[in-house]
C-alpha cells in the first residue's frame, strides 16, 4: 500500500548525509515518469529493505543525463525534481538522494562511482537496478560489472528484468511521451500506473476567459513539452491538500491572439484567486483538439459543451492503482 511520508528525506548528494538514508537498499536510475517499469524496481527495492529492516531509498540524477550530453536537445521530461519526489514518497520509500550530473560526475569512473558514492558516501547495503542500467565514464558499469563490485565490497545487487504492459511491450519513458504528445492520456495512465500530471505557478494572464465566463488558472509548462494541443478534463491538487475538478485548455488561443503556449484551467463551482499559487494538475482525458471558432460566441458554445463533458468524465472515475488513489483521489 503507497502512502505519504512525513519523514521521506530528499537530499543532494553534495550536502551531509542524514543517516536515515545510510545503510540503505538502493534503487538506482533516472526514473524519469516513475512508470510502472521503474516502480517493479522500486517494489523490489521496498521488499528487501523490509525483509533486512533497512530504508529504501532512490538515486536520481539532475539534470537528466541526455539534457546534460545534448543541451541543445532537451528530453521532455515527464517529471521534474519535486514532482519525482512526491510520487517516490507517495510510493512509500524512504528517501531521494540527487546526484549531480556535471563534468565531474559524467568523468567519473564506474569504479570510483561504487567506492566513492555507493560505499563511502552512502555505505549501501544492497542495490537494485533495471536490466540496462549503466553508470560511469563512457557506460563502463555494466550489471555484470556491478555484480562483481557488489562481490568485492560486501553489498548485494539485484538486476530486475523488462517489465511488460499487458500486451507485451516494454513500459518506457519515451513509450509514454509518445502517448502523451498525440493526446492519448489514457494510454500514457496506462504505462504509467497513474494519471500523469503537470504543476507550475498561477500566473496573470489576460483574463480573456474571465470575459468569456470561464476565468482560468494559467501555467506556463517547459518549452519542450511535447503535450498535444487541446481540451481535457482536469484534476487540480491546491497547495493545502484539496482536490478541485475541471476542464483546461493546453495550446495558443488561436480565436483570439494565437500567442504563447498555455495550460489554462477553468475549476467549476470554485471562485479563489489562485494567484502565485503552485498547482499540481492530473489529466483524466483528452476531449478534443485545439481550434480556431468563426466568433466568441461559437467558442462560448463549444466551452459548454466541453464543460458538460468534463463533469461526466471525471464523475465516473476511479483510482488505477493505490499509487493513483495517493496521487490523484486523496
Amino acid at each position: 500500500m503507497t502512502t505519504n511520508r512525513d519523514d521521506f528525506s530528499c537530499i543532494n548528494l553534495n550536502g551531509n548525509m542524514p543517516d536515515n538514508l545510510k545503510n540503505a537498499v538502493v534503487a538506482i536510475g533516472n526514473f524519469d515518469g516513475v512508470h510502472r517499469g521503474h516502480q517493479s524496481v522500486l517494489a523490489l527495492t521496498k521488499n528487501i529493505a523490509e525483509s533486512e529492516n533497512l530504508p529504501a531509498v532512490v538515486m536520481t540524477f539532475e539534470p537528466h543525463p541526455r539534457n546534460y550530453f545534448t543541451p541543445d536537445k532537451p528530453v521532455f521530461r515527464l517529471t521534474s525534481p519535486s514532482m519525482k519526489a512526491n510520487i517516490l514518497n507517495a510510493f512509500g520509500l524512504d528517501g531521494n538522494v540527487i546526484v549531480d550530473f556535471d563534468q565531474a560526475l559524467a568523468n567519473t569512473t564506474a569504479e570510483d562511482f561504487v567506492s566513492h558514492i555507493l560505499v563511502e558516501r552512502l555505505n549501501a547495503r544492497h542495490v537494485v537496478t533495471g536490466y540496462n542500467f549503466h553508470f560511469g565514464k563512457a557506460r563502463q558499469g555494466t550489471p555484470d560489472f556491478l555484480q562483481e563490485a557488489g562481490e568485492r565490497f560486501e553489498f548485494g545487487v539485484t538486476t530486475v528484468p523488462s517489465f511488460g504492459d499487458e500486451g507485451g511491450q516494454p513500459v518506457s519513458s519515451s513509450r509514454i511521451r509518445a502517448a502523451l504528445g498525440e493526446g492519448k492520456v489514457g494510454d500514457a495512465a496506462s504505462l504509467l500506473g497513474y494519471r500523469w500530471n503537470i504543476a507550475g505557478m498561477v500566473r496573470e494572464g489576460k483574463k480573456l476567459g474571465r470575459t468569456l465566463g470561464f476565468p482560468t488558472a494559467n501555467i506556463e509548462l517547459p518549452e519542450n513539452t511535447q503535450l498535444t494541443h487541446g481540451i481535457y478534463a482536469v484534476r487540480v491538487r491546491r497547495e493545502d491538500g484539496s482536490f478541485h475538478d475541471g476542464v483546461a485548455s493546453y495550446g495558443r488561443r488561436p480565436t483570439f491572439d494565437n500567442g504563447a503556449v498555455l495550460f489554462e484551467t477553468f475549476l467549476f463551482n470554485f471562485d479563489d484567486d489562485l494567484y502565485g499559487e503552485i498547482l499540481t494538475i492530473s489529466l483524466f482525458g483528452f476531449l478534443r483538439s485545439e481550434e480556431k471558432f468563426s466568433s466568441s460566441k461559437a467558442l462560448i458554445k463549444q466551452m459548454n459543451k466541453d464543460k458538460t463533458e468534463a463533469r461526466l468524465l471525471l464523475s465516473e472515475v476511479n483510482p488505477l492503482s493505490a499509487l493513483d488513489g495517493v496521487l490523484n483521489f486523496g
